[in-house]
């Protein structure tokens, strides 16, 4: 029988490090992802995903359940996305070493697809996420946490800090910016 994520909490609370493998099995795809199409960067993402769990192994045992585990982690992962942004605009420099390490990914085709189906699969991917790249921090942000993870919208206001209303206006100004980057450049009729 598989532990649920608040018995996890206390198992690692009692000083189970199991329990926070466990956890970190359970969420480490998600929170790469969420950081990833966040920063559209694979080594800054592996990056973020480690001072993510760091972060959680550090506070969990302070954690009160105020709010599920999950939508706790995925505050955590959008403060450290947000610090990392500030971090690269005080920067502000190219690595040659990202550029290279970004050729070398290798994308592995579903085997229900055709390889043309895979390519173009890929190719609309890698078009939309450069117009996702081109959103405000806000809005790419609350993008990812509704259409990549399907959080509701009370856990987005619990994520983002942010009222009901806030959330939803956002989200419209959001996909309302990302349909207009696409349609600009000849992506939708």
């Amino acid at each position: 029988m598989q532990c649920s994520d608040e018995q996890l909490v206390d198992k690692f609370k009692s000083g189970s490090v199991e329990a926070f493998e466990e956890l970190v099995n359970r969420y480490e795809r998600k929170v790469y992802t969420l950081a990833y199409r966040f920063t559209g960067n694979y080594a800054d993402a592996g990056d973020m995903v480690q001072e993510v769990f760091i972060r959680v192994y550090r506070a969990l045992p302070k954690f009160r359940a105020e709010s599920s585990f999950s939508t706790w982690i995925y505050k955590v992962a959008a403060n450290v996305c947000r610090d990392e942004l500030r971090k690269q605009r005080r920067k502000k420099s190219v690595s040659l070493e990202n550029m290279e390490a970004n050729q070398g990914e290798i994308a592995v085709a579903d085997d229900a697809q055709s390889p043309e189906e895979f390519v173009e699969q890929r190719d609309l991917q890698a078009r939309v996420q450069k117009y996702i790249d081109q959103l405000t921090e806000d809005q790419r942000m609350i993008l990812l946490l509704r259409e990549m993870h399907q959080l509701s919208y009370e856990e987005m206001a619990d994520v983002l800090e942010c009222s009901l209303g806030t959330v939803k206006s956002r989200l419209s100004r959001a996909r309302l910016a990302l349909k207009n980057k696409m349609q600009a450049a000849g992506e939708l009729s």
